[in-house]
Formats: C-alpha cells, sequence, structure tokens
C-alpha cells in the first residue's frame, strides 16, 4: 500500500505544485499590494470582533474555527519531517509560505464571503465548491471540489491526525490506540451531532489555549538554550539557500517538504479555510479575508515556528542523508522517526519527564479540534450537494465514514497515514489553486472597495452589482434591503 500511496503523492506533489503555491502566493501579494503588510493592524482591529447572529459564527469564532483545522497534527509532526527529510532549511521555506500564503488566503476567503448563501436551516455555507458554481459557472468543477474535500475531509485527513496522535499517547503514556480511539470517537460524535454554533463555541474556548500554552514551552525552551540560538537562526537560513555546508545538496529538499508542509499546516490556497470564512457575520467580505489571513501567520509563523525551535535549539532531530542509503547528514535521535517523537525529546532534554506528556497533551487539543473542523468543511460540502436535492442519508454517512477513521487511522503505519493526507491536501489544492487564479477579480475589487470604505468613514457596506460583481446574491439581496448597514464593522 505505502508503494501506491507515494507513487500517487509523487504525481499529485510534483514540483509543479510546490513552485505554483509560491508564485501564486507572490502574484497575489503583489496583485493585493502586499496586504499581509500593509493590513497588519487591521488584521488585529477585526480579530477581536465578535459580533455573531443566528445566521452566522463572529469573526473571531470563524477565525478560531479556521486554527482549529489549521493548528494540527502538521503543527507537531509535520514540522519534524519537514526538517527530518528536508534540514533546517526547511522551516525558512515554511516562512516563505506563510508570508505569501497570507495574500492566497485572503482571496480564497474573501471569495467565500462573497458568494456565500444561507442553507435550509438559515445557516452561512460557503467555500470554493458555492464560488466555482456561481462565479465559474463551471458546476461539474464544483461537484469534483465537493466530492474530493468530503472525502479528503471526511476520511483522509483525520486518518494523519489520529494516528499522530495515537503515536504521541503510546510514547507518553502507553495508551492502547483502540482504546485512544473509542473515546475520541466517542467525544467527536457528542460535538459534531451539535451543529456548527457547538463547533464554533468549542474552537473558541480550546483553540486559544491550546496554542499560547504550546508557544510558552517553546520560549522557555529557547530561554534555557539561549546560547544555540543563533547558530541555530544561522543554521536555517544557510541551509536554506545551500550556504551550510553540512546541508548543500538538501536546499532542493528544503524548498520540497517547507512549501508541502507548509501547505499542509497553514492550507493557505488548499480550499479549507473559506469554510470556516463564509460562516462569519461581517459587514464586508473582505473583513474575513483580512482575517483569515492572520490565521495563516498565527499557524505557521508562531505555532509551527514554536516546534522548529524546541527541536532545533536542543538538537533533538535526525535527518537521513540523501546520498547515502541507511545513512544520516545528523542523528541525535536514534531510532526515532520523524513525529512527535523529536518535539517529545526536545521538551524532555530541558525538561526531564514532562517532554512526552506535554507533546502528547497538546497534540491531543490539537488532533482533537482539527478533527471536530474537519468535519464541519466536509458537512459545508455535502450540504452543497444537497441544495437542490435532499440526501439526509449522506450526512449520517458523513458522521459514520469520519468516526470510522478516527478507529482506522490508529492501525495505519506513520508513512501510510501521511501518505494518505498529502492525497487530501494536495487534490484540494490543484483544484482550489486553479480556481482562484481564474476568479481573482472579485476579491480584489472587494479589497479596494473595503480599503476605500474604510478611509472614509462611515458605516460599512457591500454592493457587489456597483462593483460588476454577478451571482454574489446573498449579498446583492442585503444591498437591496438595508443600504448603508453596518452588521460589524
Amino acid at each position: 500500500m505505502e508503494e501506491t500511496l507515494n507513487a500517487i503523492n509523487a504525481v499529485i506533489w510534483s514540483p509543479a505544485l510546490i513552485y505554483l503555491c509560491l508564485a501564486l502566493g507572490l502574484y497575489f501579494s503583489i496583485r493585493t499590494r502586499f496586504m499581509q503588510v500593509r493590513g497588519l493592524p487591521e488584521m488585529l482591529r477585526l480579530m477581536v470582533n465578535n459580533k455573531s447572529s443566528s445566521s452566522g459564527v463572529s469573526s473571531f469564532q470563524a477565525l478560531a474555527m479556521s486554527l482549529a483545522g489549521r493548528v494540527g497534527t502538521g503543527n507537531i509532526a509535520g514540522v519534524a519531517t519537514a526538517i527530518a527529510f528536508g534540514g533546517p532549511g526547511a522551516v525558512f521555506w515554511m516562512w516563505v509560505m506563510a508570508f505569501l500564503g497570507a495574500s492566497t488566503s485572503y482571496v480564497e476567503c474573501t471569495l467565500a464571503q462573497i458568494y456565500k448563501e444561507r442553507d435550509d436551516n438559515g445557516q452561512y455555507r460557503g467555500g470554493p465548491a458555492y464560488y466555482i458554481e456561481k462565479a465559474m459557472g463551471q458546476k461539474w468543477y464544483a461537484w469534483i471540489f465537493a466530492a474530493v474535500t468530503i472525502i479528503a475531509c471526511g476520511f483522509l485527513l483525520p486518518i494523519v491526525q489520529i494516528n499522530t496522535l495515537s503515536e504521541s499517547m503510546v510514547n507518553a503514556f502507553e495508551v492502547p490506540p483502540l482504546a485512544l480511539a473509542a473515546v475520541i470517537t466517542v467525544g467527536l460524535g457528542l460535538i459534531i451531532y451539535g451543529g456548527v454554533k457547538r463547533i464554533a463555541t468549542f474552537a473558541e474556548v480550546v483553540v486559544p489555549f491550546m496554542a499560547v500554552a504550546y508557544i510558552i514551552v517553546a520560549v522557555v525552551l529557547m530561554a534555557l538554550n539561549a546560547e544555540r540560538l543563533p547558530a541555530m537562526f544561522q543554521m536555517v537560513i544557510g541551509s536554506a539557500f545551500g550556504v551550510d555546508a553540512g546541508f548543500g545538496a538538501m536546499v532542493g529538499l528544503a524548498i520540497e517538504w517547507g512549501v508541502k508542509r507548509g501547505v499542509y499546516s497553514n492550507e493557505a490556497g488548499q480550499g479549507t479555510g473559506p469554510h470556516s470564512a463564509a460562516a462569519a457575520e461581517v459587514a464586508h467580505p473582505a473583513q474575513q479575508g483580512f482575517v483569515q489571513a492572520f490565521a495563516v501567520y498565527v499557524d505557521t509563523l508562531l505555532v509551527c515556528s514554536a516546534t522548529a525551535f524546541m527541536i532545533l535549539s536542543t538538537g533533538m532531530y535526525n535527518i537521513p542523508d540523501p546520498a547515502v542509503a541507511g545513512g544520516f547528514l545528523y542523528q541525535a535521535l536514534p531510532g526515532a522517526v520523524a513525529g512527535p517523537d523529536f518535539p517529545q525529546a526536545a521538551v524532555d532534554s530541558a525538561l526531564p519527564g514532562w517532554g512526552a506528556g506535554f507533546v502528547a497533551i497538546a497534540v491531543l487539543f490539537f488532533v482533537f479540534t482539527t478533527l471536530v473542523t474537519y468535519y464541519y468543511m466536509a458537512e459545508t460540502n455535502v450540504a452543497y450537494i444537497n441544495r437542490k436535492v435532499h440526501r439526509p442519508w449522506l450526512i449520517q454517512l458523513l458522521r459514520v465514514v469520519i468516526l470510522a477513521a478516527v478507529v482506522w487511522g490508529v492501525l495505519r503505519t506513520t508513512s501510510a497515514a501521511w501518505g494518505f493526507g498529502d492525497i487530501g491536501v494536495g487534490l484540494m489544492a490543484w483544484l482550489n489553486l486553479i480556481a482562484i487564479v481564474i476568479l481573482q477579480k472579485p476579491a480584489l475589487a472587494a479589497l479596494r472597495d473595503y480599503e476605500r470604505q474604510r478611509k472614509a468613514g462611515g458605516p460599512l457596506s457591500f454592493d457587489p452589482e456597483a462593483l460588476g460583481i454577478r451571482h454574489a446574491t446573498f449579498w446583492s439581496d442585503r444591498a437591496r434591503k438595508q443600504p448603508g448597514s453596518d452588521a460589524n464593522g
């Protein structure tokens, strides 16, 4: 099975996708006039907006939901894998992907807000499938994206999450994998049967707590290893460009694994973030574009960097030598694999007896919230498929499948689990990146309109027809009914 998964991923994650992610991030940065830099104060202002409605969640809840999906095993095991196979330089390329990807996230999440709609229960729904159908007019393409997302978020990606959690729990507490799967299945079932409001409330409380606690521990480790930090940063930058003699032959691998794990972690361009963005109650679509761009920063520049600094400042990692079969360029942990072993050993080196347990608990929080958000994303695409013909059995099938994935994931090997996850991420990224390149104009028009209104002052409003944006029926109806309204400005 693993050979088959590797062969599929060799096609999906060819250099074409790696460089497409970087190129589009740079392109959208230029087209938005580097909104990820100019708009940082606006991101911070909007992040604390906590106004919701009966139809939508608040901007902060949408941010928390998005972070719940972004901040997961990719921030721990994913970073460790990037370092193991791409060297320390992979961390630099993860940073580059986050900086450029913030503009990509703005475009896709603003599009999701522009083309969102209310479902039969009065809740906001939106995402790539919705804007592909409405703006591009290609329903077949939208259905393909919806189907791929249901499979990826409902089955493939949960396998990676639960597999990493199982590995970390076995390392720390020797918890039987199936017992862990049973507990997670029960907890996940209680949340996913509660709907988007319960998911948003849960994420709003848990996500900030888990992220802050994890970053604090990373700062403590860096302080305890302060004398190593200058050399650590020099190694990261040097190996990213092949200057570091020890990792000079790994420049291509550093870019490949940095971008690959960067996209997996921060999800910019993957098409997952737009689902949460569309659920928010805002006065102008660009507001969620700014908020979700900030989510990319939080995920990679803070949480992923925390893991990287834990591992690199303590030297607790292995790097296979690409030129020597079975050999290592650097080996500090004999027998350890790229995964939660690295950060667990890193924390334990500075805080003996605490490392494995702390990281395992962090992974537990990260994974559980990610699973909850994956379900919401898959459910949104089921809702898209169910818009015209009601198929209630699809939702029930989705719930059964994602709970089954939790059980199946603990039985897979680590490499097989990541193979499944990479297929899901890669397919979604290909489909969504092509779509947002074609559909970028409404998002860019919304950015100019929003900045003009903010500069002029007064209440915010959004009239898509005045901007030449068609088929944004939710906002067109709102503009006709309540011109000049300020729901959340």
